[in-house]
């Protein structure tokens, strides 16, 4: 009898722990139907848009979850071209930032695609999302707060498709990298986050960002320079031929920036720079040709003869509801580049979020 008993006890000693294996392995298996049901259903939910994902891998040991091909588009799109496509989205615990006592996020994303049809983006109709509602939705995707994100490999887009031809102005090869994006180390630091990308544009120009930020804010601070160099004229064709009726037979295209934000005011400048321009080509027509040359003709005047350019300054500043650019310091620059003194092809770094933070104080002081 006391045999059975035993036979008995040890039947029930292993039934509860495969039975808790058992169930533990349905619920790894069930897991990623589950997530993919969920992050489905966040992305069904955002007004005015419609999106999916193909699939999610979860690794527990890691504390992460890998999204494989979301893609969001409006629903009233004219273009069957997805706003946003990520073609794999890794989302995992930063384990750095368990050293400094937080629990926070990285994510890494290859190859995301975001492409802004205009007439897409366009449509006057009810429930249309704006940034707020989609940008939100996907970060609560995101069970707990991002610290770091990684870009490799992206492409951002603008596409006119109503031009002709049609309007295709992008950057490619993005890779991108923004560090302790909630403050976990160096808690002292006015814009403790970091940020550096790379890209390339069309006309195969050389784009450079970086800079630091303090994302914790309602209203992010911000200091970053930025620069695009080298990129063939030609290449913007269809946006200045839509826009303006010329095109460029030769020349290259730089732009360097300087931007700051302290407590939602902005200061910054852009400054373009054409260099070696030539606007009427061979196979242009009579109008289009006596156009070009009468635009020529104030090229001609306007530009630096030594160092052949076409350049100017542009200043913006205010409010981030009302930034406004400076009209007659852009105009009074265009003709300092070509009679006084040429523009160099570098950041002239003379901003920076001090400045911002001025300018935000005195619009503080004049409030009443």
């Amino acid at each position: 009898m006391s045999k059975v008993k035993r036979k008995r006890y040890k039947k029930k000693r292993y039934f509860v722990p495969i039975t808790i294996v058992i169930l533990l392995i349905v619920i790894r298996l069930s897991l990623p139907f589950f997530i993919k049901n969920y992050v489905n259903k966040v992305l069904a939910d955002i007004p005015g848009y419609y999106g999916q994902v193909k699939d999610i891998d979860l690794s527990i040991i890691r504390g992460a979850y890998t999204i494989h091909g979301m893609y969001l588009n409006t629903v009233n799109a004219n273009t069957e071209i997805p706003f946003l496509d990520f073609k794999q989205t890794d989302i995992s615990i930063e384990w750095n930032a368990l050293f400094h006592g937080r629990i926070v996020s990285e994510i890494e994303m290859l190859e995301p695609t975001i492409i802004y049809v205009f007439e897409d983006q366009q449509q006057d109709t009810t429930g249309q999302a704006n940034t707020e509602d989609w940008s939100k939705a996907l970060t609560n995707l995101v069970p707990i707060d991002i610290n770091r994100l990684t870009i490799e490999n992206g492409k951002f887009a603008f596409l006119q498709l109503q031009a002709d031809p049609n309007i295709d102005l992008n950057l490619s090869n993005v890779q991108l990298t923004a560090s302790n994006l909630r403050n976990v180390i160096e808690k002292t630091r006015t814009l403790p986050s970091n940020i550096q990308a790379t890209a390339t544009s069309i006309g195969n120009g050389n784009v450079v960002l970086k800079g630091d930020m303090n994302l914790v804010k309602e209203i992010p601070d911000i200091d970053i320079t930025f620069s695009l160099e080298n990129a063939n004229a030609k290449a913007l064709n269809d946006f200045t031929n839509y826009y303006a009726g010329i095109d460029f037979d030769e020349g290259s295209f730089d732009l360097f920036g300087e931007l700051a934000i302290a407590d939602g005011y902005l200061k910054g400048s852009f400054k373009p720079i054409l260099k070696n321009a030539k606007l009427i080509g061979k196979e242009d027509g009579f109008l289009k040709t006596l156009w070009e040359g009468f635009v020529g003709f104030f090229k001609f005047v306007l530009k630096n003869h030594k160092q052949d350019t076409l350049a100017t300054k542009i200043p913006i500043e205010g409010d981030l509801n009302s930034v406004k650019t400076k009209v007659w310091p852009t105009v009074t620059r265009i003709f300092r580049n070509a009679w006084i003194k040429a523009y160099k092809g570098v950041i002239d770094d003379d901003l920076n979020y001090q400045d911002a933070t001025e300018g935000a104080d005195k619009l503080k002081e004049k409030r009443p």
